[in-house]
């Protein structure tokens, strides 16, 4: 049976405040953590989930601590319409920081508020092997639930940092490549071995104090009538094209 206090503290974690001062978050449903459990058990503090998942468990798992609560007590803790078998409670992840002089592709994002759009860019970076994340302090948290569900456990292996854009992303030294509506054809455009691409916020693009930084600018070319792309499907197309070539 669960307490009314963890009932408290499970619910807290829905807020950003709580989740900061706790240095937890949220994670629900099978798949997510199953794979938390492959990837980070060692992160996780303890597991809420009824009979039926407990028979995924294996024998490794079970040094995480397990509490067995029912139907009705999973829906009380719940942030999700239809919970599905189980919750996790889990520590922050400690990423640090890319050491400067990195040659590698990274993702920076100006102002991107959308917890779908965030979660579905952490996934879209573990895909195409995308290992950090640049975050303006104004970006969804990312361990809002909608973020950590869509995610679908790539927020254990994609490194988010939430950093001040235009103080940061200049040390590194790499071509700061902007997606904008007027750049250069992503169908014409040649990466550098190295970079940042930039992706602006879902309704206002790229914040002015960012845009004299760009060392390069592309855009997607438009076949049709829609004003835009929204910021996971920008990411998810310019990410291809970077790999592919």
């Amino acid at each position: 049976m669960i307490t009314k206090n963890e009932v408290k503290y499970i619910q807290s974690l829905a807020h950003q405040k709580s989740r900061n001062e706790a240095s937890c978050f949220l994670a629900e449903g099978v798949r997510l953590v199953d794979e938390l459990l492959i990837q980070c058990a060692e992160q996780i503090e303890v597991i809420y989930c009824t009979d039926d998942y407990t028979n995924r468990l294996i024998a490794g798992d079970r040094d995480v601590p397990v509490k067995i609560i029912t139907g009705e007590e999973l829906v009380r803790i719940s942030q999700m319409q239809t919970p599905n078998q189980v919750l996790a409670v889990v520590r922050q992840f400690d990423f640090k920081l890319p050491v400067k002089g990195t040659k590698e592709w990274m993702l920076a994002l100006d102002g991107v508020q959308d917890p779908g759009n965030m979660g579905t860019i952490i996934r879209l970076a573990d895909w195409f092997g995308i290992k950090h994340i640049l975050c303006s302090n104004d970006c969804v948290d990312v361990y809002n639930p909608k973020v950590v569900q869509s995610s679908m456990g790539s927020i254990a292996r994609v490194a988010v940092h939430y950093v001040v854009l235009k103080d940061v992303i200049p040390n590194y030294g790499l071509p700061l490549v902007g997606a904008i509506m007027n750049g250069e054809s992503l169908q014409s455009f040649q990466f550098p071995d190295a970079g940042i691409i930039i992706i602006g916020n879902e309704g206002k693009g790229i914040r002015p104090e960012i845009g004299p930084l760009l060392t390069k600018s592309i855009t997607i070319p438009s076949y049709g009538g829609a004003e835009s792309l929204n910021a996971a499907m920008a990411t998810g197309i310019i990410l291809w094209e970077l790999r592919r070539r």
